[in-house]
């Protein structure tokens, strides 16, 4: 495995849980590092940056008393950003993180060598989201730590291509830490994505149901009812192609065969749209109309995160000493 000293000896299981908007808060973060996976959250969740360094804090004072009562450093935690110029916090969630010394950064929607630098200079590791092998080699060139390959099928801002061949390409030009994204839901997943070839295995969909996740009740319903079928592949709902759960599109009111994309791109205002409370008439991506990918096939239960994560494990280690060398 190609993983970063920074977490050698801290992980159960080689899985990190991706940052899902206005899904992951501090509860699923500090949940998830205290199983032993990489807990993440994407800053926009907060609506402020005063909002996002207050839970930056709480997820640190709660992994140090951790390693404290424990005397084990629990898994990283690690902080989503949206590299696009319609966003107008980065510059501030940014020097947050710098003065926080976030371990782990994942960049969306933009390579930035001076972002990853700037993260780099405290040492920090930075991940960046690919969907093709062409993104995948501008993100190398910016110097990234590591590439997480967002296959088809993918809960969020998914690509289309299929794992085989984005990480076989991946592979082809990079040496560092590769993570594999695309419809896991079973620890036996996580061993498929390793014996690809993938280090680390990148999941969110199945995190979820779980009961420390903040989405609301009816979405959590959705994902319990839904299919692999149900999943919508499309650019209409936030301006890139993202999969959602045709339920909620047509619970929205929308006309599923009738989509149009918009014709610009505001990551600001639609995420701040988003994470407002003001009631409007028309539906809002991620918080009317959900998103989910195609691996809601094989969830049927609403764990605690403790409980979902030692499942992954006795699945994984089920089947790792027939699929794995060592």
């Amino acid at each position: 495995m190609s993983l970063p000293t920074e977490f050698e000896n801290r992980l159960q299981l080689p899985l990190v849980v991706a940052p899902m908007f206005l899904a992951s808060g501090t509860q699923l973060v500090t949940e998830c590092c205290k199983a032993g996976v990489v807990g993440t959250f994407p800053a926009l969740n907060q609506r402020s940056s005063e909002g996002f360094e207050e839970w930056l804090e709480e997820i640190k004072a709660e992994l140090d008393r951790v390693e404290e009562e424990s005397g084990q450093k629990p898994a990283p935690y690690g902080v989503n950003l949206i590299v696009h110029k319609s966003n107008p916090r980065l510059a501030a969630d940014l020097a947050l993180c710098v003065k926080h010394e976030v371990p782990l950064v994942i960049t969306s929607l933009g390579a930035d060598s001076s972002v990853v630098d700037t993260i780099h200079s405290y040492g920090g590791l930075v991940f960046h989201d690919v969907v093709n092998a062409r993104h995948a080699k501008k993100a190398a060139a910016a110097g990234v730590d590591g590439l997480i390959a967002v296959a088809a099928g993918a809960g969020g801002h998914a690509g289309t291509w299929s794992p085989f061949a984005l990480v076989n390409e991946i592979r082809q030009f990079f040496d560092k830490t590769v993570l594999l994204a695309g419809c896991m839901s079973t620890g036996r997943d996580i061993a498929a994505a390793r014996m690809m070839g993938a280090d680390l295995a990148y999941m969110g969909t199945r995190f979820l149901n779980t009961q420390e996740c903040m989405v609301q009740e009816e979405y959590k319903q959705q994902i319990t009812e839904a299919s692999a079928g149900d999943i919508v592949y499309t650019p209409a709902i936030s301006g890139v192609n993202a999969n959602f759960i045709r339920q909620s599109i047509e619970a929205a009111g929308l006309d599923i065969n009738n989509l149009e994309a918009p014709k610009t791109i505001d990551f600001g205002l639609e995420l701040d749209e988003a994470s407002s409370d003001e009631k409007t008439s028309k539906p809002k991506a991620w918080k009317d109309i959900w998103s989910a990918g195609q691996g809601v096939g094989s969830i049927d239960e609403r764990p605690t995160t403790a409980e979902l994560v030692s499942q992954l494990q006795a699945q994984y280690n089920g089947v790792k000493s027939c699929l794995l060398p060592g």
